[in-house]
């Protein structure tokens, strides 16, 4: 541990700076830079385009064939797991919903321009012209992106600045579009679902930071719920839980591959929720009650495991087991290794997100490994293992066996990525100018917002005392 607390120190540098990075000034000259980017490479895709009927004039084409309705809908789904789901569900805590909501807006919009520009130039950069040519996949793609931030930004929730969470987007945002390019087209594995990509890639990332921003002095008597809170945070739960199935489908192949998908998740989900609710009580010491904490986050844990193999042939029966190991996994995770990891590790986790993200993303990629590398042409068929895994190219003679050691690879990158982006990503969120809360105001929406005053409680007043005796004389 010494060697840790020496690197620790190492990355620390003095506080009495005065200088400060201004949020309005961040936001500003980002957006001006965004402007000048956009209208330097980014450019409607040919089926987003005025000419797209004009294209070609051998074939009718109708409207309805315009990828925008077959991807729309799914993209609807995963913009509001994006903006409520994730946003609300950060709401549990007794003054930071404000925080909660506000800032994942705000990292949101921000993450999803940059990162149209970074997977763009990726993986949709025209040669001939060297734009990037957007569409509705590409809004899907990015809100990917922001997916993993805002996973990250769990872990840290209450503790940093807004101009830190900016910093740790536009980071996140470029290492993801790395991660994902590595894996999904260097590598060749399959993460329809992003359990490696997404999940696994930003809880490590956000782990680390939080590991990295460690506060021994601080106050945690903001740090839990209220009633209320745990019932908007549960909100947010809920529109996860409904629409996780197109965010596992929302990119698949059309067809019998996003229908699998769905349907895949669909199941891992509602088994998660049976086997959490059963650990919650039992675990419970009286046995008699639920936890919500376990409710709001475990739940989900089974739509985390089953993204990369999604669309594989798992088998519905397949799925039910993922989501009755990860309901399992996770809740024990939020009771024992929580406490364990802010105890003895030092990793301040607010959101927990080790127990919904990190574990059942590595869970995900493991499954999805062994699925592919079990997979076999009685199964699936000639054609089916070259659409479901993309055999293609200079893929075509690959066989299932070699996919899984490919899916094992790219859970490996996805880790790297994580661990190590976010270390270095830490090492400059210690530095002073960027405005952080000090230990005494963490998770108190006062420090950064206009917080109306509480409602006062009233006494009953006389008149009306008077009408009520009146009444009963």
């Amino acid at each position: 541990m010494g060697c840790i607390q020496s690197f620790r120190q190492c990355c620390d540098q003095p506080k009495n700076t005065n200088v400060r990075i201004s949020l309005p000034a961040v936001c500003f000259v980002w957006q001006l830079a965004m402007i000048i980017l956009f209208g330097f490479f980014i450019r409607y895709n040919a089926e987003s385009d005025v000419h797209w009927k004009q294209e070609n004039k051998n074939i009718s084409r109708s409207d309805i064939e315009n990828d925008f309705y077959f991807r729309y809908p799914s993209f609807q789904d995963v913009h509001v797991m994006i903006f409520v789901g994730f946003g609300f569900l950060m709401t549990f805590l007794k003054r930071y919903s404000f925080g909660a909501v506000g800032f994942n807006l705000l990292i949101a919009a921000f993450g999803l321009q940059w990162a149209l520009l970074m997977q763009g130039w990726f993986h949709s950069l025209d040669p001939m012209d060297g734009k990037i040519k957007i569409g509705v996949e590409s809004m899907i793609n990015a809100d990917f992106c922001v997916a993993s931030c805002l996973i990250a930004y769990g872990a840290v929730l209450g503790k940093v600045s807004p101009v830190q969470l900016m910093v740790m987007t536009l980071f996140g945002v470029t290492l993801y579009a790395v991660e994902e390019y590595i894996i999904l087209n260097l590598i060749h594995a399959r993460d329809a679902g992003g359990s490696m990509v997404i999940h696994t890639f930003g809880a490590y990332y956000g782990l680390s930071i939080s590991w990295m921003l460690y506060r021994p002095n601080l106050d945690k008597r903001l740090n839990g719920s209220v009633y209320h809170s745990d019932v908007f945070a549960m909100i947010g739960t809920l529109f996860l839980w409904m629409f996780w199935p197109s965010f596992n489908s929302a990119i698949s192949y059309h067809g019998d591959g996003q229908h699998r998908a769905a349907i895949n998740t669909y199941l891992s989900l509602a088994a998660t929720v049976l086997t959490t609710v059963a650990i919650s009580m039992l675990t419970n010491i009286c046995w008699c009650w639920f936890c919500l904490v376990h409710i709001q986050n475990s739940t989900l844990a089974g739509g985390v495991a089953v993204g990369t193999a999604a669309e594989f042939m798992l088998m519905p029966y397949g799925s039910l087991i993922v989501g009755f190991c990860c309901g399992i996994i996770s809740t024990l995770g939020y009771i024992y290794l929580t406490p364990f990891m802010e105890k003895y590790l030092k990793i301040q986790d607010t959101c927990g997100i080790h127990n919904l993200h990190a574990m059942p993303g590595v869970i995900g990629g493991i499954v999805g490994a062994i699925t592919a590398a079990a997979a076999s042409e009685g199964v699936y068929g000639k054609e089916g293992l070259k659409t479901v895994f993309d055999f293609t190219g200079k893929w075509e003679n690959m066989l299932p066996t070699q996919q899984g050691g490919h899916q094992a690879a790219g859970l490996c990158v996805a880790l790297c990525f994580g661990i190590g982006g976010g270390i270095l990503v830490g090492c400059v969120l210690r530095l002073p100018i960027w405005g952080d809360a000090p230990d005494d105001h963490c998770f108190d929406d006062e420090l950064y917002w206009e917080v109306p005053e509480d409602e006062e409680s009233i006494p009953p007043i006389l008149e009306y005392d008077n009408h009520i005796r009146n009444q009963a004389g």
